[in-house]
């Protein structure tokens, strides 16, 4: 039996290649919204965080823990899909981007399975401060996050180098932007600080970082075709 033609005269065999593509790099768009919405959602709601000072890891902890543990997995799992539909509309031209893209999302779903240590009194009756001691999850956690942090901002920089490639000065220059801001408020969190501008100001980087994602993966949605292009 012969394959249905899907349209411009390919059949639905043909063009399902680039259909799943297209699909995979919509997971790019909602990764952003689904993360940021549901930890600050938490973040208002759950009694004695501070979205101020507190790490949203610390959401993974008490009884309602299981949310952002869930945030964490989706999150990354969408980011993985994005991150493979980048690599299918790339082709061999550009690997490491959606490589490091995909082992971000894989740091995300590691510090959702390695839940982070209580601490600075969050959950209620946690002690105020840091923990004498960590612990083994809480360590992994840390590593998790590090790791896929710091490939987040070299698939900026690799893309970057991508769009300098192709004379796109405007999009060369959000890629460097995003992972220069990236790792700045990387570094600011990484010291230990709790104040009121490290924390509100890696938020605004992680909603920097996803709204790159989500421009990444729309510009390759536009131009990755329903069907199959002759020469």
């Amino acid at each position: 039996m012969s394959s249905v033609i899907a349209m411009d005269g390919y059949t639905d065999r043909e063009c399902r290649p680039h259909r799943i593509t297209r699909s995979l790099l919509g997971y790019g768009v909602l990764a952003g919204p689904v993360y940021v919405v549901t930890a600050l959602a938490q973040g208002l709601l759950r009694p004695g965080f501070d979205l101020m000072h507190d790490d949203v890891s610390l959401l993974s902890n008490g009884s309602l823990g299981w949310i952002q543990i869930a945030n964490f997995i989706v999150t990354g799992a969408f980011v993985i899909a994005a991150a493979v539909g980048m690599a299918r509309a790339l082709g061999s031209s550009s690997s490491w981007g959606p490589r490091l893209l995909g082992a971000y999302g894989l740091g995300l779903v590691a510090a959702g399975v390695f839940v982070a240590d209580p601490m600075n009194g969050f959950p209620a009756g946690t002690p105020a401060g840091r923990p004498e001691a960590l612990s083994l999850h809480g360590v992994l956690h840390i590593v998790a996050a590090a790791v896929g942090f710091l490939c987040l901002i070299a698939a900026c920089f690799v893309q970057a180098r991508r769009f300098a490639r192709e004379r796109r000065t405007r999009w060369t220059g959000f890629s460097v932007l995003t992972g220069v801001f990236f790792l700045l408020a990387f570094a600011g969190v990484a010291s230990g600080s709790t104040s009121a501008i490290v924390v509100l100001g890696f938020w605004a980087a992680v909603i920097a970082s996803f709204t790159w994602i989500a421009a990444v993966s729309i510009d390759l949605y536009r131009k990755t075709p329903v069907s199959p292009t002759t020469a």
